[in-house]
C-alpha cells in the first residue's frame, strides 16, 4: 500500500477519534463519517493526489465524480460536509499548511414547498380526535385522550413532534397560558396555548394521573426504553384516525400540522418573527418559505374550483 495512503488512513483514524472523544459522536455518525471520507480518500487514491498535496479543483472533482454517478444533492452535500471537517481537522492539528476544501460550496439543494392540506380537513381531523375522546371507554379512553390531546396541542402551538414528545407534565400542566420548550440545539423558547388546548390538556391530565396512579414524568409517557411515546407510532396513530375522518392518511403526518399552523398564521397577517420565534426557527429563511405556501394554495384553489381555470379537453 502506498505511504500516501497509509498516512491518510492514520490522519482518518485520528479525526474519528477526535469526532468521538471530543464532540460526542455517536458510532453511526463515526461509521458514516468513515465511510464518507474513505470514499473521498479513494478518490485521491484514484486520481493519483496525496493528502498532502490536495488543492481546491481536487476537492471539486470529487464532487463531480458523484454527481456523475448519479448521487442526490442532499448525499452529496452530506460527503463534502464530512471532507470539509476533516479537512479543518488536519489544518487545526498542523497536518496541513492550509484547507482546500474552504471555499467549495455544496450543491445547491432544491427546497419543496410544504404540502398543503387545508384548514377545513384540519378541522375534520380535529372534530374525529375529539368525538372518539368523548365516546370511548374502559383502555380505549386513554389512548383516545392522549391522540386528542397531541393534535389539539399540535394545531395551537406547531411544535416539532420531537419537541411535543419530550414535553414533561409539569412543563405544560397549570394555570399558564405558555410552555417551555426545549428546542433544537438545546435552545428554550415560550410557546403559547390557547384556551381550547388548555382546556384538553386539562382533561387529558385527569385521565392521565389515574392511569399512572399519580402525576408521571412526562407529558406522553410510555413503557418503552425512552419512557415516552415514539415519533413512529404517534404517526402511525395519526394515519389510522385520518382514515376514520374520511381524509388521505399520505397527505397527513406531525410535521404537516407544523405546516399547516406556520401557514395559517401567516395567511392570516401575523409577524414573520413572531412565527419564527414560535416555530424555533434559527434561520428566519426557514420560516420564509411558509410566505410561499400562500400563493400555491391559491393557486390550487383557483384550479379547483374556477370553472375557466379547468382545462378543456
Amino acid at each position: 500500500m502506498p505511504k500516501a495512503v497509509s498516512l491518510a488512513g492514520r490522519l482518518l483514524d485520528q479525526f474519528l477519534e477526535m469526532m468521538s472523544a471530543e464532540r460526542g459522536a455517536a458510532k453511526n455518525s463515526i461509521a458514516a463519517y468513515r465511510r464518507d471520507i474513505e470514499g473521498y480518500l479513494s478518490h485521491l487514491e484514484h486520481v493519483k493526489v496525496s493528502i498532502g498535496k490536495v488543492t481546491t479543483e481536487d476537492v471539486r472533482s470529487f464532487m463531480v465524480a458523484l454527481d456523475q454517478h448519479g448521487m442526490a444533492r442532499s448525499s452529496i452535500a452530506r460527503k463534502l460536509s464530512a471532507v470539509k471537517q476533516f479537512h479543518g481537522f488536519l489544518l487545526a492539528e498542523g497536518h496541513a499548511k492550509d484547507d482546500p476544501s474552504l471555499v467549495v460550496q455544496g450543491p445547491r439543494q432544491e427546497r419543496n414547498l410544504p404540502q398543503i392540506v387545508s384548514a377545513e380537513e384540519i378541522g375534520r381531523l380535529l372534530a374525529c380526535a375529539e368525538q372518539q375522546a368523548e365516546v370511548a371507554k374502559g383502555p380505549e379512553l386513554f389512548r383516545a385522550m392522549r391522540m386528542h390531546c397531541l393534535l389539539e396541542l399540535l394545531a395551537a402551538t406547531g411544535l416539532r413532534v420531537s419537541e411535543l414528545m419530550g414535553l414533561s407534565f409539569h412543563a405544560v400542566i397549570g394555570k399558564d397560558e405558555f410552555i417551555n420548550v426545549r428546542g433544537k440545539g438545546g435552545r428554550d423558547r415560550i410557546v403559547p396555548v390557547s384556551d381550547r388546548a388548555k382546556a384538553v390538556l386539562q382533561r387529558y391530565a385527569e385521565v392521565l394521573r389515574e392511569k399512572f396512579e399519580g402525576e408521571p414524568k412526562w407529558l406522553f409517557p410510555s413503557h418503552g426504553a425512552s419512557g415516552t411515546l415514539t415519533r413512529q407510532h404517534f404517526a402511525l396513530e395519526l394515519k389510522a384516525l385520518a382514515r376514520m375522518a374520511g381524509l388521505n392518511p399520505d397527505r397527513l403526518s406531525p410535521h404537516v400540522l407544523r405546516h399547516v399552523f406556520a401557514s395559517d398564521l401567516l395567511a392570516h397577517g401575523a409577524d414573520l418573527r413572531a412565527v419564527q420565534q414560535m416555530l424555533g426557527h434559527a434561520d428566519i429563511a426557514t420560516t420564509q418559505i411558509y410566505t410561499h405556501v400562500q400563493p400555491e394554495r391559491l393557486k390550487t384553489e383557483l384550479e379547483r374550483h374556477h370553472p375557466l381555470a379547468k382545462r378543456r379537453v
